[in-house]
């Protein structure tokens, strides 16, 4: 069978009609319903996604699915706590913008169940007090008293054994960018995913692993070797565990694709850039860059210092007219006095704008 042929086939295994699609500016790939029409990537909002011919699917369909669980109110709610508090905020950045852009993503992870068999050696830790007694001078209290101190320490104990485990369902990257997106985003809930059907993605783009699982058995490995050692801990009946190591075999493995729900939407900045915000599917927590538009900020202080001028000329016209017409002293006098701090309060938008973007850290 040709490797079209095959790859054909396997497209029909998700279950809806797919195509592969590819952002050329920062080379995210999807795959998107084939009556959907090419929207902006989700990722970058760059450009317009296109059609990839040949694409390479995953090594698996994904047989788990972790449902939107934020929704309605609560992605409003987010979106307008993300949105608000912003001086001078950009043309869409406001909830009801961000709301219309949003878009539904689903990002894959992988999940695999390996036999472990491993010889392991560590130090126990066991917690246990220990009573001294410190001399203390009180003058009040005429001279030197002794006080009961109850001090915590730690005894060591070397241990070695050995583990045989069946472990499901351990996580492991399926894009590079995973690290990232983890520290923004936050965790998922993996403890109730959903069994996959091929209605879930049918409004949604589905990105596609950069990293297949011999690249992600690392991070597996470790993940493996972590959940060893909390395991050797209770064994012990230890309240500690350090210099874990272990010489571990992996049989039975098998790789599982999940896919995590998370929303993407984007504003324009002052040149026309987007600037993506995500949300996450579960919990609502949304991250993106909050930035100022300090266009919006220069022309407000512009009409601020035009008005001021105005009112302080206007002011200055008045007062040699008062030369002649006594009676306009008083309006030169409230033109000078009220134009003058109108033009210095033109800075206050800049200000505002500036000090603001200053104190934005970037999106964790």
């Amino acid at each position: 069978m040709s490797e079209q042929a095959l790859q054909v086939q396997t497209l029909a295994e998700w279950g809806v009609n797919l195509q592969f699609v590819i952002c050329a500016r920062c080379d995210w790939r999807y795959l998107l319903p084939t009556d959907s029409p090419l929207p902006r990537c989700p990722h970058c909002f760059q450009t317009n996604l296109t059609v990839l011919e040949g694409g390479e699917l995953p090594e698996c369909r994904p047989e788990l699915i972790v449902p939107f669980s934020a929704k309605g109110q609560v992605i409003d709610s987010a979106l307008r706590q993300f949105a608000e508090g912003i001086p001078y905020a950009p043309h869409g950045l406001d909830d009801a913008t961000l709301r219309a852009r949003l878009f539904p993503v689903y990002l894959p992870m992988w999940l695999v169940d390996a036999n472990v068999e491993a010889a392991w050696q560590a130090e126990a830790g066991f917690n246990y007090q220990v009573v001294s007694h410190q001399e203390q001078f009180e003058e009040n209290r005429g001279g030197w008293r002794s006080r009961e101190v109850n001090e915590g320490r730690i005894r060591w104990e070397p241990r070695i054994g050995q583990l045989r485990r069946v472990y499901q369902n351990i996580s492991a990257p399926a894009m590079e960018e995973a690290k990232t997106l983890k520290s923004q985003l936050g965790e998922f809930d993996l403890s109730q995913p959903e069994p996959y059907q091929p209605d879930k993605i049918e409004r949604a783009s589905v990105r596609l692993p950069d990293r297949q699982p011999q690249d992600a058995w690392i991070e597996a490995a470790a993940a493996f070797q972590a959940i060893g050692s909390e395991e050797v801990k209770q064994a012990c009946a230890a309240d500690h565990l350090r210099q874990f190591r272990w010489t571990a075999t992996f049989a039975n493995r098998n790789w599982t694709l999940l896919l995590l729900p998370a929303y993407t939407t984007y504003y324009l900045d002052d040149d026309g850039q987007p600037q993506p915000v995500m949300i996450h599917g579960q919990t609502g927590r949304v991250t993106g860059s909050r930035r100022a538009s300090m266009q919006r900020a220069q022309r407000s202080s512009l009409i601020i210092l035009l008005i001021g001028l105005f009112t302080f000329l206007l002011g200055l016209i008045l007062g040699a007219a008062a030369v002649v017409i006594p009676p306009l002293a008083p309006f030169a006098i409230l033109g000078v006095l009220v134009g003058l701090p109108c033009c210095l309060a033109a800075f206050i938008p800049i200000s505002l704008a500036w000090d603001f973007n200053r104190k934005q850290a970037p999106p964790n």
